[in-house]
């Protein structure tokens, strides 16, 4: 229920939807008796639609998320974890159906950044996990196309285990921890793009895992200004609605008891 629930809400209340569903009400109310509010409702939306369109403001709420957890040191022992849980959620599901090893998505740096690990690091545990995350949709398992990738890139089936039944992040943490069995004194890294990570985090300590993040498929430069106007409206709505998931979803995970705290830290 709360999976489709979220998908629901998410559908409903996400920052590009709203400005775009207020510039539709005022044209509407141009035809009835409230025009002065109709004024009122075209010029904030298509102001919002500028403004975050082009002032790269929502860069800014990004990169909060995204420098919450930093690489670990250049001396980390990656050799010293337990395992690397890679999350899902880099598949393109458009084209799940056509003949391919497996299509990714902008965040494919989760994939490829594991494959690297499990080659530089052989008989390393990789843990994919990852279902279907599509609500309407018969797409199969995210992990069924992950072990094709990851077969086809030269890694060893004996690195890998595979959970394909989780939708959310909190499935991903529950069931994976059904899987690992995770003890305090195991630690395991945690690959997830890194404006997921803080909610990641929170979710898969909840469930009882000591995780060190490796944050990967980051979207922002270190050096932000305002000044740095965008050139694609979409592609900074985009990028809005995108920090507006994340800190939505810090907000309901703690909120229900599926995090250990509302923007864990290190």
């Amino acid at each position: 229920m709360f999976f489709y629930l979220s998908k629901l809400l998410w559908a409903v209340v996400q920052p590009s939807t709203l400005m775009f569903a207020a510039l539709a009400a005022g044209a509407l109310l141009t035809l009835s008796t409230w025009r002065r509010l109709s004024r009122w409702l075209m010029l904030g939306s298509v102001g919002a639609l500028l403004f975050f369109g082009l002032v790269p403001v929502a860069d800014f709420f990004v990169q909060n998320l995204e420098d919450r957890f930093p690489r670990p040191a250049a001396n980390f022992d990656v050799r010293s974890v337990a395992g690397i849980i890679v999350l899902g959620g880099a598949r393109d599901g458009s084209g799940w159906d056509r003949e391919e090893i497996g299509g990714l998505n902008a965040a494919a740096e989760r994939m490829t950044e594991s494959v690297a690990l499990a080659r530089l690091y052989p008989g390393i545990r990789i843990i994919f996990t990852g279902g279907s995350a599509a609500a309407y949709s018969e797409y199969p398992p995210e992990a069924e196309v992950a072990k094709r990738i990851y077969l086809a890139l030269g890694v060893d089936a004996a690195q890998l285990t595979l959970e394909a039944a989780s939708r959310t992040t909190h499935e991903n943490a529950v069931f994976t921890a059904r899987l690992l069995h995770p003890r305090p004194d195991q630690t395991w890294l945690l690959l997830t793009s890194a404006i997921h990570m803080p909610r990641a985090v929170g979710t898969f300590r909840k469930e009882g895992f000591n995780v060190v993040a490796w944050p990967v498929d980051y979207r922002t430069t270190v050096d932000l200004s305002l000044t740095d106007f965008s050139t694609s409206i979409p592609e900074q709505l985009v990028i809005l609605d995108n920090a507006a998931h994340e800190y939505l979803g810090l907000l309901a995970y703690y909120l229900t008891g599926r995090s250990t705290a509302l923007f864990p830290r290190p």
